[in-house]
């Protein structure tokens, strides 16, 4: 008996490894300030759950609502070579993955603001065309319709969405949800979202859109940092009735593994040309406001969304030049010398800041500050009269307590994730 001994202490290490290595996957660690290493749960996002939905599009001819963000890690060992020791991840577009499927039939493509391969300018119209790789047919949803046709979505059996959100009411894929949620809706067309983690959602602040200044960057009665993942947004689109009619979509979300509210999700890629990096995504519900004024928020700089300027404001020891560049053909302010300044180490990132909006207003020496896009933004019109008055951030933050606390009771309703 002693002869196997050997045997049975490397079969059990091997075991004991291979466990290890399973769990490795699923797990890291994290080492706080305190020196104590903290074992944390690996994120999957929807799509990376794939054991959750392929049987619902096997069969089905299959339209995806995606850009570049509709990426997915999957383990070479469970979904490619189920009998190869060891596991590998490998990055797939979700159409590639989808559409390399021979039990899936994949038509068609949609594809939102940015185009499907996230180049194209902000309000950029948004050509048909076709997908170089896989001969899809592209269809745009920022061109001559926002909403998909009767005729675009015929013989279609499901859609699935799969589009990284940042959590601003004014960024406008959860327009576009809206819009294939409603046309699905019409034409009896399940719809399979497949939900993303929200960098933006550990607050929730801003002034609620009014009804009558819906507009596509604000379709909803919502703050403008609303606090939900695309899924949860979804879901209260269909509760609240907030399509045609009061129509229903057939809906359902899969969910992300692993996450809450709470969680710090830094994004793989980029969500459109102008959101570079975390900080960018983190200051741009603030920085926004910029777009319906004659400073600049970056556009035309690699430092997007994290510096604003114009040549209006008092000089200082910043400043900037706007030049063209990809995502930003024709910036505000090309290739003038722009004072402003550098948030680049801004550590704010757990509310909206008007601060920066009330200086810059303070500081301008042009005649017009505002433009008619700001009351479209800012979802009233009582924003820009607050701060012409001279209110303080904290003066104007109070008046949208009473809104926000209200959204709160019905945002509970919707969530996934506590």
């Amino acid at each position: 008996m002693t002869d196997f001994k050997p045997f049975k202490s490397t079969y059990l290490f091997l075991v004991l490894l291979l466990n290890f290595n399973l769990i490795s996957c699923a797990q890291k660690t994290k080492v706080n300030q305190n020196n104590h290493v903290k074992t944390i749960s690996e994120i999957k996002t929807g799509a990376e759950r794939t054991d959750l939905y392929l049987n619902i599009l096997k069969g089905k001819n299959v339209a995806i609502v995606a850009n570049q963000t509709s990426a997915l890690n999957v383990l070479q060992r469970a979904e490619v070579a189920p009998n190869v020791m060891g596991s590998k991840k490998i990055t797939h577009h979700l159409v590639d993955y989808l559409h390399n499927n021979n039990t899936i039939n994949v038509k068609k493509v949609f594809a939102p603001e940015h185009g499907f391969r996230g180049k194209a300018d902000a309000g950029e119209i948004v050509k048909d065309g076709l997908d170089t790789k896989t001969n899809l047919p592209i269809v745009s949803l920022y061109g001559k319709n926002k909403k998909p046709t009767l005729e675009q979505l015929k013989n279609i059996d499901i859609v699935v969405f799969d589009i990284q959100d940042v959590g601003a009411r004014f960024y406008t894929y959860i327009s576009s949800l809206h819009y294939v949620m409603e046309a699905c809706a019409e034409a009896n067309i399940p719809v399979l979202l497949l939900d993303r983690p929200n960098p933006n959602a550990h607050y929730i602040d801003g002034p609620v859109l009014e009804t009558s200044h819906k507009s596509f960057v604000g379709m909803h009665n919502v703050p403008v940092v609303y606090g939900m993942t695309i899924g949860e947004y979804g879901q209260m689109i269909n509760g609240e009735k907030w399509l045609n009619n009061g129509i229903a979509c057939d809906l359902k979300v899969i969910p992300v593994l692993n996450y809450n509210h709470q969680t710090q999700y830094s994004l793989p890629i980029k969500p459109s040309p102008n959101l570079p990096n975390d900080k960018s995504i983190n200051l741009y519900p603030s920085l926004c406001f910029f777009e319906g004024t004659n400073v600049s928020a970056g556009r035309g700089t690699s430092m997007q969304f994290q510096i604003y300027g114009s040549p209006f404001l008092s000089k200082n020891n910043f400043s900037f030049t706007p030049k063209e560049n990809e995502g930003a053909k024709y910036p505000k302010h090309q290739n003038k010398l722009c004072f402003g300044k550098d948030l680049r180490d801004s550590k704010n990132l757990n509310q909206l800041d008007l601060s920066y909006l009330i200086s810059a207003y303070k500081q301008n020496t042009a005649k017009d500050f505002f433009n008619n896009f700001f009351t479209k933004l800012a979802g009233t019109k009582k924003l820009q009269e607050q701060i012409e008055k001279g209110l303080s951030a904290d003066e104007i933050k109070n008046t949208w307590q009473k809104d926000l606390n209200d959204f709160k009771l019905i945002r509970e309703k919707y969530l996934i994730y506590k």
